[in-house]
């Protein structure tokens, strides 16, 4: 075995180690993002279902 493999090997497994962890946290956020996504649309449908109500309750004053 010539001496270059036995720094070419440690090497190569480092940047693959960094490189899955890099990826690991692309992930996280990817998760982090659909959460926030679901919540907002949950909000955004909630506000518009209560912004309806309240004008079918509450006159506007206009005598039609």
């Amino acid at each position: 075995m010539a001496p270059q493999n036995f720094l070419i090997r440690p090497l190569l497994g480092l940047a693959l180690s960094v490189l899955l962890l890099g990826l690991q946290g692309c992930a996280v956020v990817a998760v982090a993002d659909a959460a926030v996504t679901v919540v907002a649309t949950g909000v955004s449908i909630t506000a518009k279902a209560v912004g309806a109500v309240a004008d079918a309750v509450i006159p506007d004053g206009d005598d039609d």
